[in-house]
């Protein structure tokens, strides 16, 4: 592995550990020795991570005087500086721990050594590639009921030009702990091509044909309340996994009884989430024109909120979180027409004065039945008297 270069050069390739030591050069009877230092770095998974994958690096030296304690500084892919977690520190060998990894730290890092006695300064370069999803580990979709929704987890294998094939599977669950449902299986070649199978019948759901590249992606023309729930996105490499999360969250609105307001009637107003909501965020019900009420907001966690109106107009409820509105739903409560008013007055007016008909016919018949019995008793008592009067004359 060795080549002289030049009459006083010598060149030796794929340096070892065991290169380490002290070199002669001879000329006559004069000696120059020179030390030879070196330093390994490796890196665990040959630098191909999941995301939240906390990679190893384990830095070796040899020399042939005595080994330095040697100070280690990380510089990330942005050139951030990183504090490692020493999990071992002997002179010959230290293992650093780093911390968990992002799509983001993907790159270049730089590994920094120094040491006063002998003199060390010396960067060593590694490449990490970092495989995973560009969301977030769990992102919240809102949607209003029978509109339609897309979900979508966008992965980074062409950015950082991951050369080796991996698959992954998307499932969806309504509640944390509850039966999972497998919509979908993917793999992604090395060239990456994305190939998608659908596995599942009991969503109405769809795959889009036209997205970019290295993207999952399903599309719910008409969201059902139902349909909310967890979708997690999960890919396998070399038997380790990858996940993440999008949280559906869907809204309704309701209202009793439902129809057009009549004059003098009220009618109850309910917006209603399918989820449990994080705990900056809340409901609002809003009068937007023609509605005389204030603005009346739900209490932490609730995931119902009802508004008793009786102006017809346009009402909006909202779900705000961190103070901005992630979605609203509009509901527009008509107003009766004045002949179905009119209809409803004279109904009431109709059903008074026949109320107040049969009142006066029951007294009517009343005061009837109460003479008749009267006239009935005095007819008895009648011929009572007159049998005791005949009695009376016989006895005579």
């Amino acid at each position: 592995r060795s080549d002289i270069k030049t009459q006083y050069k010598l060149s030796v390739r794929d340096l070892k550990l065991s290169d380490a030591g002290i070199y002669t050069c001879e000329y006559g009877t004069h000696k120059v020795h020179t030390s030879l230092h070196i330093v390994n770095l490796t890196i665990s998974l040959d630098g191909h991570f999941l995301q939240n994958e906390v990679p190893e690096l384990i830095l070796t030296q040899n020399s042939s005087s005595p080994l330095p304690d040697l100070s280690i500084t990380l510089f990330d892919s942005n050139n951030n500086r990183v504090t490692p977690k020493i999990q071992n520190r002997s002179r010959q060998k230290y293992i650093v721990n780093l911390k968990k990894l992002k799509t983001m730290d993907s790159g270049t890092w730089v590994c920094q050594i120094h040491s006063d006695s002998p003199l060390i300064n010396q960067n060593i370069s590694f490449a990490v590639k970092v495989l995973g999803f560009q969301n977030p580990d769990l992102e919240r979709k809102y949607a209003i009921v029978d509109s339609p929704v897309i979900l979508s987890w966008d992965l980074n294998s062409q950015k950082i030009k991951w050369k080796k094939g991996f698959t992954g599977q998307l499932n969806w669950k309504q509640q944390e702990g509850g039966e999972s449902h497998e919509l979908l299986d993917f793999s992604i070649t090395a060239e990456g091509q994305l190939h998608e199978t659908k596995k599942s019948n009991n969503l109405l759901f769809e795959i889009p044909e036209s997205k970019p590249e290295s993207t999952i992606q399903v599309k719910l023309p008409k969201v059902h309340f139902n349909h909310s729930g967890q979708y997690q996105c999960q890919l396998e490499y070399e038997r380790r996994h990858a996940q993440s999360k999008i949280e559906l969250v869907v809204m309704k609105v309701s209202a009793n009884p439902a129809g057009p307001l009549s004059r003098g009637a009220s009618v109850t107003l309910t917006c209603q989430v399918s989820g449990p909501l994080a705990s900056n965020a809340y409901l609002s019900w809003e009068p937007v024109n023609g509605a005389k009420m204030d603005i009346k907001n739900s209490k932490q966690c609730e995931v119902k909120l009802e508004v008793n109106i009786i102006t017809a107009g346009l009402w909006s409820c909202h779900l705000i979180e961190d103070g901005d509105k992630k979605i609203s739903f509009h509901y527009h409560v008509e107003e009766a027409s004045v002949w179905i008013n009119n209809v409803i007055v004279g109904a009431s007016i109709g059903g008074s004065l026949l109320a107040f008909a049969l009142g006066c016919l029951c007294i009517i018949s009343g005061v009837s039945w109460h003479r008749r019995r009267q006239r009935a008793k005095r007819m008895a008592q009648a011929r009572q008297h007159l049998l005791e009067n005949k009695t009376c004359q016989c006895q005579q």
